[in-house]
């Protein structure tokens, strides 16, 4: 079982955590995208990003500076949204490291997939940002199938299951090409209202990442170990849930 996360926008450097294990899979792809986004102007960057004068400025000198094989963070350490603060993989057993290993990937924008020790540098690039390069309209083109495929390869031509955490940005790059290899289950967080799923942004990342904690900590690799996640008073609901689609109900108070 494979389970993708999509990646936060802020990021840090970190070099003590942990070590670095690798370059991403996706070097030459990523290179590209930064020699296309350092031929921008810089009011050109700010629409690309969609973002204050300030963080372009920001980002802009990242880029300009950018160098993507050193001081490098491990990825699962350089993000800092709701969702990796409540996965805390700096209290990660030894064991829950590996396994993250093991069965975590993070979708990217700029790097396409990035295991969880990957060594990346801070960058802004959104999955739906628009950027035109290599002849692409925009990135789910620049990236096709490549990173489906890459997931696939790890299988090693057995049937699999990706367990899809991430948000609809970023699943769809994978979910637009899943095959009969393949399942491809979402796991979705919400509340009942009025008899229906109501799903909210800040509680379903902050479960998305405690469910990769709970799932690195008791070593899952099965659906049935995912549908016992209980964290934040959320529970599986058989009510709600199809064939490819976990959802878990926040219990009334």
């Amino acid at each position: 079982m494979k389970i993708i996360i999509s990646p936060a926008k802020t990021m840090n450097v970190d070099r003590e955590s942990h070590e670095v294990r690798g370059l991403p899979r996706f070097f030459d792809e990523t290179k590209l995208l930064m020699d296309e986004i350092r031929k921008l102007s810089f009011d050109e960057a700010k629409a690309l990003w969609k973002c204050s004068d300030k963080l372009a400025e920001l980002n802009f000198q990242r880029f300009a500076k950018m160098d993507l094989e050193r001081d490098l963070t491990p990825a699962v350490f350089s993000y800092e949204g709701i969702q990796y603060r409540n996965m805390g993989p700096g209290v990660f057993s030894h064991e829950a490291l590996e396994y993250i290993e093991d069965h975590l990937r993070i979708l990217s924008g700029f790097y396409g997939m990035l295991g969880p020790f990957d060594g990346v540098v801070p960058y802004r690039l959104e999955m739906q940002a628009g950027l035109s390069v290599g002849g692409c309209r925009d990135l789910y083109e620049f990236w096709g199938r490549k990173i489906y495929d890459s997931i696939a390869a790890e299988s090693g031509g057995e049937p699999f299951t990706i367990l899809n955490l991430a948000s609809k940005e970023y699943s769809q790059i994978i979910e637009k090409y899943v095959g009969p290899e393949c399942r491809f289950v979402t796991v979705d967080f919400g509340e009942l209202v009025d008899g229906k799923v109501k799903q909210k942004a800040t509680p379903a990342k902050m479960a998305r990442g405690d469910m990769v904690r709970f799932l690195a900590e008791q070593n899952i690799a099965d659906l049935e170990g995912v549908r016992r996640y209980n964290g934040f008073g959320f529970e599986f609901s058989e009510a709600f849930s199809e064939t490819d689609r976990l959802v878990f109900i926040k219990r009334r108070k």
